[in-house]
């Protein structure tokens, strides 16, 4: 099936909302280091958009850390997992599913963290952006 170009930038129909979800849906490369998946304010770069949350994918620590940019100030990173869900050269599946309050992260069914919103304008949420060590096979 068609791969998508990774850099890969999107816009969310309508933004985000509660009850709407993300799904990313990739295979990591053979010797990744990292890749991130952003939701944000747009796609400005200066001055940089928001970012709601930016999961990044760390290899070398296995860690998968979140984060937010608002206003050009980076929050408090948050990395706590109860385990590293993504293998070299294997397929995964990532859910970003929006909740009031937060939003629930989902990898290959199981979910693995929650993220309180630090942008309240849920609907200003409107671009998806997918960057690093993997090929995307499927966004919606």
């Amino acid at each position: 099936y068609p791969f998508q170009i990774v850099p890969f930038c999107g816009h969310i129909k309508g933004g985000m909302r509660p009850g709407k979800k993300i799904l990313v849906m990739g295979i990591v490369d053979l010797n990744p280091e990292s890749f991130g998946i952003s939701l944000t304010c747009g796609e400005s770069e200066d001055p940089p958009a928001d970012v709601a949350i930016e999961l990044k994918a760390v290899f070398t620590d296995r860690q998968f850390v979140r984060n937010s940019c608002v206003a050009g100030e980076w929050g408090e990173e948050q990395s706590s997992i109860p385990y590293f869900p993504f293998i070299p050269d294997q397929p995964f599946r990532v859910e970003i599913l929006c909740e009031h309050p937060r939003f629930r992260i989902f990898v290959d069914g199981h979910q693995l963290f929650d993220f309180y919103h630090r942008i309240e304008t849920l609907s200003a949420i409107d671009t998806i952006k997918i960057n690093g060590d993997l090929q995307l096979t499927k966004l919606g």
